[in-house]
């Protein structure tokens, strides 16, 4: 259920440019407008075609990437179509746009009959003469971290795999040494270093095996955490600090694959379901030429805490580990010795609900503090913390949150992250003192909308992408602090072309009320050819769960397109973010659905249902329907089954309908542990209250879905059914959570979709 966010990350001597479009007190902060303007579209314009929208790219915003800042500021790096084949690396300088061929993807054949390898990923040694490159790739868990590597040296020519006769697509995580001298890389739960002059292997970890698992997670903590690559070299190139993972007595989940061949196959892996047995986590250090581990003492059960974050701590010397309990109710940061392993607190973040961990610490000032980000004020904010004390120096304050840390530019003495202190629908940068005077600059022209930025090593250019609810992504290079525009990279022109003939009714955001007061942030979508004096069918969109926000003044992709389509047929289509969802709104906002997962936040979306009946006499009140998938499909299930007199039709797309169902460390920090929350599990699961269900519902699910298992939704059939409850329901064969595996899924989904709806919340004013 949850969602990950992209960051930009300073990797390999570069800073790495991510091509993902977000969808999604300080008197010196400027005010703009506190909600954007509304959104008026034409009301003439083409129909939304199901078979042009799926099956052509007519209407595909693309990005640009896999891109890369050089760490010399002599330009960033683009991968190009070569004209015999492959991919040519191309650099450019970001203001004069000169174009340098750096790598040609003739250099790429690894004999001269073969074809260039295709680039999946790549990094640049910090001296820039040597290019590593990731190829073949395919999933370990749910992302593609598996695959082969290749080392390019500029200087002489030479294409050189790594891995020796290790079996194709087995090495993960490769990464040189500060010298670039040798490679580290893991290879089916191993550790190996290998030099480049000579090709010897060295294994530094000879102990992993389908339980211990060395410099890489298990699916949990790939999933929620975010934890993949999991070894460091140290700052020197000496040692390597890793993670190892003992998942023995975690329950093993089995899968069924049934499509594949003339007989079921089965798939088993560990996955921790809510209070079942977690892996136990340590960290350790060794010799980058072999030798034995050092384990740091970090106290408390292996089995009951999470090492969630480890990195060198500014030097070779030390470690700074966070560690967070099973309920996840504290963060505490600790400072290792490398060579003894012994650990010193630094200082802890404590809550009643669940505290968050931190990816940008960064330490400044030759090594002697860090920086952190913390909620201890009510608001995210970025504080400096001194290593030998722990005392915290504030950098940024205010009520409104520091979404994204993108740079900390101790040279310089500025932060920069993204922010929006005047609504929550919209992200633009900000650059803050890391001095502590409160200096704050935006740095972003007063343009409504959502900026996504990858910065330049020393921050005075970045790639800039901008998107609003009417305009597809574009993305210039421009120039900081000022922020002026030097040229456009992709304008997506013919997309936004196609999208701008569309016949579309108006959009608008608006706010409303739930019964204890507080505003909650909506969208209001309109048929074209609306008619106020008439009442029209609703459809809600919802998520409502703390990874999502649904409501933003940005391109919406393929399901905005699919609601302007369900707009053309006559539907009014809305959204609402209630309370606890991602949206930059406090401490107290995310937090006050803790344990309330499927109360609160459902309670919210009927107080806006209720609220716009009020006010928009135009809403039919007796066609009223709602939708969601994953965390989404399961408030969809309790808006049905908690409120049926209101929602007349529901279609849950791979919902959680029994909490206790999904993963320790999600379910877990969000929903308490088991045995003291077993009665918020049952109360706050739909499940529970399938028995209500009086309106249409149609449930799909993949059965190939690893995340949240088709389990679930069979669970919720089998109490459907006792209770003799009809409903509609599809199972997609070996799909996993996204289900949109299998040529012409995603449009037999939607198909699906509007024709449930037509057929049971009748589209068109009445």
């Amino acid at each position: 259920m949850t969602h990950s966010s992209s960051r930009a990350w300073i990797r390999h001597g570069v800073i790495a440019l991510t091509s993902i479009f977000i969808a999604a007190g300080c008197s010196s902060l400027p005010s703009d407008s506190t909600q954007p303007a509304p959104v008026v579209a034409t009301q003439a314009g083409a129909q939304i075609q199901f078979e042009r929208l799926y099956n052509s790219s007519d209407y595909a915003a693309r990005g640009v990437g896999p891109t890369r800042w050089l760490a010399d500021g002599s330009g960033y790096t683009v991968l190009e179509n070569a004209t015999d084949g492959g991919q040519d690396l191309v650099r450019y300088h970001p203001e004069t746009q000169q174009r340098t061929l750096l790598v040609a993807a003739a250099d790429l054949r690894p004999s001269t009959d073969a074809e260039p390898l295709s680039i999946a990923d790549y990094s640049w040694s910090e001296d820039g003469q040597k290019l590593l490159i990731f190829t073949n790739t395919k999933r370990s868990w749910r992302t593609h971290t598996l695959g082969d590597y290749w080392v390019f040296d500029l200087t002489t020519k030479q294409l050189q795999q790594l891995g020796g006769n290790a079996e194709p697509s087995t090495l993960q995580f490769a990464k040189f040494d500060p010298q670039a001298k040798r490679v580290a890389y893991v290879m089916k739960n191993n550790i190996y270093v290998e030099e480049l002059a000579s090709k010897r292997i060295t294994a530094l970890t000879k102990d992993g095996n389908d339980t211990i698992v060395n410099g890489t997670f298990d699916w949990v903590n790939e999933e929620e955490f975010f934890l993949r690559d999991g070894f460091r070299w140290s700052p020197d190139g000496q040692s390597i600090a890793y993670w190892q993972l003992d998942t023995a007595g975690t329950p093993l989940f089995t899968m069924i694959n049934n499509t594949d061949s003339l007989y079921p196959t089965l798939k088993q892996f560990p996955y921790p379901k809510v209070g079942e047995t977690n892996a136990a986590m340590r960290i350790g250090v060794m010799p980058a030429s072999g030798g034995n581990t050092t384990w740091m003492n970090v106290p408390g059960d292996p089995r009951q805490h999470y090492l969630v974050r480890m990195q060198w701590a500014g030097n070779s010397d030390s470690l700074l580990i966070q560690q967070l309990t099973r309920s996840q109710a504290v963060n505490t940061v600790f400072l290792a010795n490398a060579n003894s392993g012994a650990v010193q607190k630094l200082l802890d973040e404590t809550t009643e609900s669940w505290a968050e961990y931190v990816d940008d610490v960064q330490f400044i000032d030759e090594g002697s503090a860090f920086t952190w980000l913390s909620e201890r004020s009510g608001f995210r904010h970025l504080y400096v913390v001194q290593r030998d004390t722990g005392r915290l120096r504030t950098i940024t304050r205010g009520q409104w949150d520091v979404i994204e840390v993108l740079q900390i530019n101790p040279a310089s003495g500025w932060v920069y992250f993204i922010a929006s202190p005047d609504t929550p629908l919209e992200r633009y940068l900000f650059r803050a003192s890391l001095d502590g005077s409160g200096k704050l600059e935006r740095l972003t022209p007063a343009q409504p909308g959502t900026h996504s930025y990858q910065l330049s090593a020393d921050a005075n250019y970045a790639v800039h992408t901008f998107s609003d609810i009417d305009t597809m992504p574009v993305v210039d290079m421009i120039k900081l602090p000022e922020h002026q525009s030097l040229r456009i990279i992709k304008d997506n022109e013919s997309a936004q072309q196609n999208f701008d003939q569309l016949q579309r009714g108006d959009f608008e955001f608006f706010q409303v009320a739930a019964q204890d007061g507080l505003l909650l942030d909506g969208f209001l979508i309109k048929p074209a050819d609306f008619d106020p004096s008439k009442k029209y069918p609703i459809l809600f969109y919802v998520y409502g769960e703390p990874w999502g926000q649904t409501v933003s003044n940005s391109w919406g992709g393929e399901r905005f397109l699919f609601h302007n389509y369900l707009a053309q047929q006559g539907y009014l289509v809305a959204s609402i973010d209630n309370r606890g969802t991602r949206s930059p709104r406090g401490y107290e906002w995310r937090r006050s659905i803790y344990q309330q997962l499927g109360v609160v936040t459902v309670r919210d979306q009927h107080d806006a249902l209720q609220a716009m009946l009020e006010r928009w006499s135009f809403i039919d009140a007796d066609r009223v329907g709602i939708w969601g998938h994953s965390g989404g499909g399961s408030q969809t299930l309790n808006a049905l089954f908690r409120y049926p007199e209101s929602y007349h039709l529901g279609m849950a797309l791979a919902p959680v309908p029994d909490l206790t169902l999904y993963d320790t460390i999600y379910q877990e920090r969000y929903s308490g542990l088991l045995p003291e929350a077993a009665a918020s599990y049952r109360e706050t699961s739909a499940l529970t209250h399938a028995a209500n269900l009086q309106g249409k519902l149609l449930l799909v699910h993949g059965t190939g879905d690893d995340n949240v298992h088709f389990q679930g939704s069979e669970r919720l059939v089998n109490e459907l059914i006792k209770h003799g409850k009809q409903f509609d329901y599809f199972a997609y064969p070996n799909r996993s959570h996204g289900i949109y595996e299998g040529a012409g899924t995603t449009l037999h989904l939607r198909t699906m979709m509007a024709e449930f709806l037509q057929e049971h919340l009748p589209a068109g004013a009445r």
